[in-house]
């Protein structure tokens, strides 16, 4: 038993919104009454920005919001808007705003390390965050592009291609062989991607931890090619802003003094080669290679089923993110100017997934998030004996880093298991021109319906203003 007003539920027949089906007739409606059994004339609200039901629409937070605005630009306008914005993050350790400086240590030095972090989060989120493939020896690739660097510029090495007879010039060695540690990263992980990437899940973590491991170890023990425990000193880097207060160029360790030190120098270094790899992962998401990935990650035998050559796609992820590891660690051994094993442990490497799985799997910006929180944090207690007026021990607190970064990532894994800035993948080819040309055309109905309530009202007003003769006689007397 039904109310005369409430709507008919929709049988399997029926349409997606519960309309007839073909084969019966639509009982007729009384004027005035609405498909539903109401009685309004207006039309469902709608925003203008999601094409739904605005009581249905799936974006109603701040930043979806936002982030469907930044969609709809286009891409000279997205330049227009992000550079300044780019140059706002360079300046930063010059600007030294009060909230963000550091005082244990050098706030130059920290940006300069959170640049080598943020291009190892942009590496490692191709490969876990795109491609789903779980790598917890991402830092082997990272100690195979700093001892590349070594091995060619240092004085310690045996093969070192700086001195007499090398082929590396003194100056403009470490950009030389920049290129080279990324190649021969690149074949690294083809190397190793190509028997392993058969496994999956727990397989391939486990082996890929055993490669960061074997990588330490190599370099631990083969004393007479890269000097073991002792490492290899005077590592090359670029000989730039060469003058009389710094003999040494702006990247030597220690040149320059105040806010614009080595650090600054090193952490704009960095800003051009992160805007580089954004740039090409981008481009790569955006393709059939991305859309790949993203399959992959979410049914790897769904991908196969539908044609997507799933090894073939895992392989490129593999050595796309082994290459920006290699470049990653190629500025390390160039800021540093030291290279040895025990910067290269397992720690790190969870560390580096730490900042992947915080910021966002599969979002570049939110990886580079996650690398900031976990550069910054340590340094900013680093030091204190007070925040807000209360006394801390801030040395012991960064002390204790890992403990905190434990407990953020259990507490992130139960409320927000997506990240800080979850990722929203744009699977269309032409996506952007779908939602501009959707936009522009929910925009156009919205004015439409906007301009028709306004003649309606003007109208019912006159309507009901002259009511006959004898208002007319009224309104003249």
């Amino acid at each position: 038993m039904t109310t005369p007003n409430a709507p008919t539920p929709a049988s399997p027949g029926d349409g997606e919104h519960g309309t007839p089906s073909s084969g019966s007739s639509p009982a007729p409606l009384a004027k005035g009454t609405s498909p539903t059994g109401s009685s309004s004339t207006s039309p469902p609200s709608t925003d203008p920005a999601h094409s739904t039901t605005t009581g249905l629409r799936p974006h109603s937070g701040v930043g979806d919001a936002v982030r469907l605005w930044w969609d709809a630009q286009a891409r000279p306008t997205q330049w227009a808007l992000g550079l300044p914005l780019l140059i706002f993050i360079a300046l930063l350790p010059i600007l030294q705003i009060p909230v963000l400086t550091t005082v244990g240590t050098n706030f130059g030095g920290v940006m300069a390390q959170f640049g080598m972090y943020a291009l190892i989060a942009i590496g490692l989120n191709v490969v876990v965050g795109q491609a789903g493939l779980l790598d917890l020896g991402y830092i082997g690739f990272y100690a195979i592009g700093a001892y590349t660097v070594a091995l060619l510029t240092s004085p310690s090495s045996p093969w070192n291609q700086t001195g007499d007879g090398g082929w590396l010039s003194q100056d403009w060695a470490w950009l030389a062989a920049l290129p080279i540690a990324v190649a021969i990263t690149a074949l690294s992980g083809l190397l190793i991607g190509s028997p392993t990437l058969r496994l999956r899940g727990d397989y391939l973590a486990i082996v890929t931890l055993g490669f960061g491991e074997i990588v330490r170890l190599l370099a631990d023990n083969l004393d007479g090619i890269t000097g073991g425990g002792r490492g290899l000193a005077q590592v090359a880097y670029p000989r730039a802003g060469v003058s009389e207060t710094n003999p040494n160029g702006v990247f030597s360790a220690g040149s320059g003094s105040g806010a614009l030190n080595s650090g600054v120098w090193w952490y704009w270094l960095s800003i051009v080669l992160i805007v580089v790899a954004l740039l090409f992962v981008g481009n790569l998401e955006r393709s059939r290679v991305g859309r790949s990935w993203v399959a992959i990650r979410e049914d790897e035998d769904a991908a196969e089923i539908m044609g997507v050559p799933t090894f073939r796609f895992k392989l490129w992820a593999f050595v796309i993110g082994a290459s920006i590891g290699g470049a990653s660690g190629a500025l390390y051994a160039g800021q540093v100017q030291f290279v040895n094993p025990t910067n290269f442990n397992v720690i790190n490497s969870v560390l580096f997934l730490c900042a992947v799985v915080l910021g966002g799997q599969g979002n570049k910006l939110g990886v580079i998030l996650g690398a900031f929180v976990i550069v910054y944090l340590p340094n900013f207690f680093l030091g204190r004996t007070e925040i807000f007026g209360i006394p801390i021990d801030g040395t012991q607190i960064a002390e204790y880093r890992y403990l905190f970064f434990g407990i953020a990532l259990m507490v992130l894994m139960v409320f927000r298991p997506q990240g800080l800035l979850p990722v929203r993948q744009k699977l269309l080819t032409y996506g952007r021109e779908l939602y501009v040309a959707a936009r522009r055309t929910i925009k156009a109905q919205d004015s439409e319906l906007h301009d028709g309530s306004h003649h309606r009202a003007g109208r019912g007003s006159t309507g009901r203003g002259s009511t006959g003769p004898d208002s007319t006689a009224k309104e003249q007397a």
